[in-house]
């Protein structure tokens, strides 16, 4: 597969008023991939404080209506759903490893099963070592423990990766650590990620032929973490060396202020979830 080029996150076009954005939605049909923490709800220090607005709310329900609509996260699928307060959205949870249509039930991949055990014993092992190193939380997830830092004080930030360090020695090619702001993420080394996650999506809900309107659909995606640039990159590559398929569109959500140097797959930047919000209002619109 052909690797898209990237670009720094300060140089890119801003969505709201980017004619790259409005020309490839041009007499196109959007479906619409979010990810949750940073795009619908900000950052907070305590990850179950990240309930979604009201506002934000009724702005994904409205878009939901007239567009397909899918939240792909690194939480839980179950937890997504409880703290965005709705329950009729396609879900795919931990990654894209956990993923359920309202209406089709639990959605099946080549990663979806076999490595229950592994992920309840890293668990076990990764909330004993946790335990000893004050400030650190752990949030067991469907396929993978996270091990947050947050709150940990900067002089025992080495022992959160010593521990880290340890658990993969343990289970040698079996793992693999997923970074995150503040978090250490430990999942089944499996060929599986939220690109993945996201072009098993197109298909399954048929979104590569036109939608009832006989428009073309084209795959957006928002998402603001390092994770999300696996479904910026399968997004971008679409549509090139051969590929007939419809070109998607990555947005990346960042005050490009904030960080200079990070390279990205995207196509445009959104600074703040209230942009977001107008944003995804707009589309709705």
């Amino acid at each position: 597969m052909t690797v898209p080029p990237t670009a720094p996150a300060d140089r890119l076009p801003h969505a709201l008023d980017a004619p790259e954005v409005s020309e490839r939605l041009r007499g196109r049909r959007p479906a619409v991939f979010l990810d949750y923490d940073g795009v619908l709800s900000p950052i907070v220090p305590r990850p179950e404080d990240a309930i979604m607005t009201p506002e934000m709310r009724e702005i994904v329900r409205a878009l939901a209506a007239r567009c397909p609509v899918c939240v792909v996260s690194g939480r839980d699928r179950t937890v997504v759903a409880e703290l965005m307060g709705l329950d009729d959205l396609v879900i795919a949870g931990s990654h894209g490893f956990d993923i359920h249509d309202p209406a089709r039930g639990v959605i099946e991949h080549e990663a979806s099963r076999g490595w229950e055990d592994l992920v309840a014993e890293v668990t076990e092992r990764v909330r004993t070592g946790a335990a000893e190193i004050e400030g650190t939380q752990v949030e067991p997830k469907h396929a993978s423990v996270a091990l947050h830092d947050r709150h940990v004080a900067d002089a025992d930030r080495p022992r959160v990766a010593e521990l880290v360090e340890a658990v993969l020695g343990e289970h040698t090619g079996q793992l693999r650590v997923t970074p995150g702001k503040f978090v250490h993420e430990i999942q089944p080394k499996i060929d599986w990620n939220k690109g993945k996650a996201v072009e098993h999506l197109v298909g399954v809900l048929d979104l590569d032929r036109p939608g009832p309107d006989g428009r073309p659909t084209v795959p957006i995606y928002l998402g603001d973490d390092i994770t999300d640039e696996d479904a910026f990159r399968a997004l971008a590559t679409r549509g090139r060396d051969g590929d007939h398929r419809e070109p998607g569109l990555g947005i990346l959500v960042i005050d490009p202020a904030d960080a200079p140097d990070r390279e990205t797959s995207a196509t445009a930047v959104l600074a703040t979830v209230d942009e977001v919000g107008r944003f995804l209002d707009a589309l709705a619109r």
